[in-house]
């Protein structure tokens, strides 16, 4: 960029505070992904403390995944209505005491609805957050370090969250893992109050697209209560495939009403970017993979290899270890210097290696030598390619929409992971029942025929990645076939944030 371009009047300067609002905004976004897992460690002690049903103790998982999934295009459009920090400081308010309410709660109903309140809340809290961190860094370096971090965090707090959770369970008590939001909530939202300051210009002072956001809740909250209700009632349930008509006709119903409307929710030209679309596509693919390994590693610790929640958590550590690498080292040193596909898409391969590895368990399977080397190699490789993915998904995106396009990172993940839960959980169970079928037959004893039941478990886990490593194959080569951006220019990349942003000043033509 010439100098006559850089002391032109009108362009943003960086903001002197936004590595302090860095600390902030990634102590908000751990809440949310720590929320995730933490409270699938307390649920059997809240269950029992609380009368819920084997029926109904899906509802404090599906509550808030209904809520959270289905309303973030809304939460992000809010965010670019409301201002990004305003929205991010409500979340956090409401989120902790959502929180509050679940850790007080004294029966299931009241759990239910805390659970849905933090799904309400964290739907506004964390597209605001993804965005903040888009406008604020627009130095191709620092945002490589910041999105490093940011990434490090989105990837590997939910391994955090398993740690987190059994020491509170163990330790204290289930409640705990709902009031230890409400510290992580004030000193985020204090601390964002008196540091943030947002770019100023980039609102979307629209008004609200109404039709949109009916479509869009209703659609997305279908498509994720089919893949949640398919795991536990089977998916030729009349219900679950009446879910999935309903979501489909929804959802195209929505992309029509997009198309026309004069100030949709979500702008097309958000999704119908090639680089973007192949980020949101990958990633959701990779992350259906993620919940799948997460669901089976924690159960082949506890059931079949015995630990305990706190070993099983610190089990998880070089995943954590190996993510922060890649995402903060890897990613952040190469980001700047190779395109992002470069990036991404070895390192969804190095993950199905990983991945590869762990097809090889046995019952009586070394840690040491198997579990721990595919565990670094998972999250190397998701670290690697999770840090230019967010990155890129909201870069170049207008200001005026930047919280909707970090609302549909948010999106793909949500939905990615009711996809994975689901369908890698039902080929594990059909795998587990074949096995118990064939070979239960010619075990006589009792030791016998627990130990097939064992093998059995173990035959249905590692069924199920295989499929997880295909799955990670295609979000590969997703990566590398659809996502063509070159390697970010910092003069290029700044540039582009400020032509963004002078485009509010001019009537903008939707392409």
């Amino acid at each position: 960029m010439s100098d006559t371009a850089t002391k032109a009047p009108g362009i943003r300067q960086a903001d002197p505070a936004r590595w302090k609002a860095l600390v902030f905004i990634a102590l908000a976004q751990l809440m949310v992904v720590l929320d995730a897992t933490i409270v699938n460690i307390a649920l059997p002690s809240a269950q029992q403390d609380l009368g819920i049903s084997d029926g109904n103790r899906q509802w404090v998982v599906t509550a808030y995944a209904l809520a959270f999934g289905g309303l973030l295009l809304f939460g992000g459009r809010i965010a670019d209505l409301w201002g990004r920090k305003r929205t991010f400081v409500v979340g956090l308010i409401g989120f902790a005491a959502a929180s509050a309410l679940g850790g007080a709660a004294t029966n299931e109903a009241m759990m239910f609805g805390s659970r849905a309140l933090q799904g309400a809340f964290g739907a506004l809290l964390a597209p605001a957050a993804l965005s903040l961190l888009a406008v604020m860094f627009t130095d191709a370096k620092e945002r490589a370090k910041a999105f490093g971090i940011y990434g490090a965090i989105a990837g590997g707090g939910g391994a955090v969250g398993l740690i987190l959770g059994g020491f509170l369970t163990e330790y204290l008590d289930w409640r705990w893992t709902f009031f230890v939001n409400i510290p992580f909530a004030i000193v985020a939202a204090a601390g964002a109050y008196f540091v943030i300051r947002e770019p100023e210009g980039g609102r979307n002072r629209s008004p609200l697209d109404i039709p949109g956001v009916i479509l869009s809740t209703l659609g997305l909250v279908s498509l994720v209560y089919g893949f949640t209700r398919a795991e536990s009632e089977g998916w030729s349930d009349a219900v679950t495939i009446g879910m999935f008509i309903a979501s489909a006709v929804l959802l195209t119903a929505f992309v029509v009403v997009e198309a026309r409307v004069k100030s949709p929710l979500l702008p097309l030209r958000v999704i119908t970017d090639r680089n973007r679309g192949g980020v949101y596509l990958s990633l959701g693919l990779a992350i259906i993979a993620m919940f799948g390994l997460f669901l089976f590693l924690t159960y082949y610790l506890q059931i079949v290899k015995g630990y305990s929640p706190v070993k099983t958590g610190f089990a998880f550590l070089p995943m954590i270890v190996g993510m922060i690498t890649g995402s903060t080292q890897i990613g952040t040193r190469l980001m700047t210097r190779v395109a992002p596909r470069l990036l991404m898409g070895p390192g969804f391969l190095v993950a199905a290696l990983g991945m590869l590895l762990l097809t090889q368990m046995e019952i009586g399977s070394s840690y040491t030598a198997l579990l721990l080397p595919a565990m670094l190699l998972l999250g190397l490789g998701m670290g690697t390619a999770f840090m230019p993915a967010m990155s890129l998904a909201t870069q170049g995106v207008e200001p005026r929409d930047s919280g909707v396009a970090s609302a549909m990172v948010n999106t793909s993940q949500q939905v990615g992971g009711a996809i994975g839960t689901a369908l890698l959980n039902t080929i594990a169970a059909s795998a587990t029942t074949s096995y118990i079928a064939d070979h239960i037959g010619n075990a006589g004893t009792r030791s016998e025929q627990q130990l097939v039941q064992l093998e059995a478990l173990v035959e249905g886990y590692t069924s199920a990645i295989w499929f997880a490593v295909g799955i990670l194959v295609v979000a590969a080569t997703i990566a590398l076939t659809f996502v063509n951006a070159g390697k970010p220019d910092m003069s290029a990349l700044t540039g582009a944030d400020e032509d963004a942003e002078d485009s509010l000043r001019v009537p903008v033509v939707a392409h």
